[in-house]
């Protein structure tokens, strides 16, 4: 298909600019590592260093490397790794720090479950480009601290936060943006990815049992099992907390848990989450707008849509409909992969300075100070969609 073979195209030249984006601005020559934030004029602003945007940085040059095999990647992701081992892990307590100062030192000791999930997908990654023998170590322990504090053994599940030495911690929140609740959606759905990443280079039965309740959490507590919605705040026995709907969370759980269930080799799970794929992306569908963007967020309470369109579910709706067309053949879903490609080109691509915005609002004004890299933006979410189809398009 013609189609498929210029969409291709266009993802990698697309590829090839985040990365070069990411690889020119971002390193700070002075004092370590990655910047902390850059604004959309490319300026680095003195800002903390978050787990996130440095594992996320890891996972996606090493992800790069596997697929175009460029050494200026690799290089990258090994300065990644090694500012990762050396400043964000935790040699006293094990795991990784939430947060740095721009010099290196802790600012954030808590251990943030959601950090530490990333910071395995992100080793497990390194690992598979490298076979450095201690970043599968470092994963396999950073993996055996959440199955020992975090997970809940009475009701299953992750609590989402502990303090630096794995106790309880009362402030379990994400984000100023999140609710203070035990157990998350969110954090669910990226241990499952890194469990996944984790397994596919060492293939443990504990481990993958530790998969297996993930996914049966999802289709048993987290995905409605009426409107196909991901549900995001629950309490420690898996009461919801929450009615607001995220679509881009709902797109991108639709090929995560997928591929999830295909790692570990399980049948019926593979054919469980086969169905559920489809009735995700129909429920993500809800919220495309006309003009092709994933809207980011609708509140049932009041029946009001969120007409925000962040740069994150727009990548992540490309490869949650890419998949769907895969599992049905249904055009439909092919053509929502198209649009939301056609809208990212349209209006988040900042044709001067690079890379992405961070979003745009319904009248496709930019949404203003935001960062073009921080805390949460990262190349992970652009730069996996297009790494991921590419290698789904090469294997048609």
């Amino acid at each position: 298909m013609q189609a498929l073979t210029n969409f291709k195209q266009a993802l990698e030249t697309e590829l090839q600019n985040l990365l070069s984006w990411w690889s020119t601005h971002t390193l700070d020559q002075q004092l370590g590592g990655f910047y902390g934030q850059i604004n959309n004029a490319n300026q680095a602003t003195n800002s903390p260093k978050g787990l996130v945007l440095n594992a996320r940085i890891l996972y996606t040059f090493s992800s790069a490397y596997l697929l175009r095999n460029n050494n200026e990647e690799l290089e990258i992701a090994h300065r990644a790794y090694h500012y990762l081992l050396d400043f964000f892990a935790d040699q006293k307590e094990g795991g990784f720090f939430w947060s740095l100062t721009p010099q290196g030192q802790t600012l954030d000791q808590k251990k943030q479950v959601y950090g530490q999930a990333f910071a395995i997908y992100a080793l497990a990654e390194y690992y598979k480009a490298t076979s450095n023998q201690l970043a599968l170590a470092a994963a396999k322990k950073t993996y055996d601290l959440l199955e020992k504090h975090s997970y809940d053994k009475a009701h299953s599940g992750y609590i989402e936060a502990h303090t630096r030495d794995w106790q309880p911690i009362a402030d379990l929140r994400l984000s100023e943006k999140d609710q203070n609740d035990q157990k998350s959606m969110n954090t669910h759905l990226h241990i499952t990815e890194a469990y996944a990443n984790l397994y596919s280079v060492w293939n443990d039965e504990g481990l993958k049992t530790a998969i297996q309740k993930l996914l049966t959490n999802f289709k048993t507590n987290i995905i409605h099992p009426k409107t196909g919605h991901l549900q995001l705040f629950f309490d420690i026995d898996w009461e919801v907390k929450s009615t607001l709907v995220s679509f881009g969370h709902d797109i991108e759980a639709a090929w995560l848990l997928l591929e999830a269930a295909e790692i570990i080799n399980n049948k019926e799970e593979i054919q469980d989450f086969k169905i559920l794929a489809l009735k995700m992306a129909d429920a993500a569908s809800r919220g495309l707008h006309k003009s092709g963007g994933l809207t980011y967020e609708f509140n049932p309470t009041n029946q009001q849509y969120i007409n925000e369109f962040h740069w994150w579910p727009q990548a992540e709706a490309m490869v949650g409909f890419f998949n769907a067309w895969q599992i049905s053949g249904n055009e439909n879903y092919l053509n929502a992969t198209f649009k939301a490609w056609n809208f990212i080109k349209t209006y988040l691509k900042d044709n001067e300075n690079g890379e992405w915005f961070w979003g745009v609002y319904e009248d496709h004004s930019i949404m203003k100070n935001e960062d073009k890299a921080g805390f949460w933006k990262c190349p992970y979410h652009n730069g996996r969609a297009c790494i991921e189809i590419i290698k789904r398009i090469d294997q048609i």
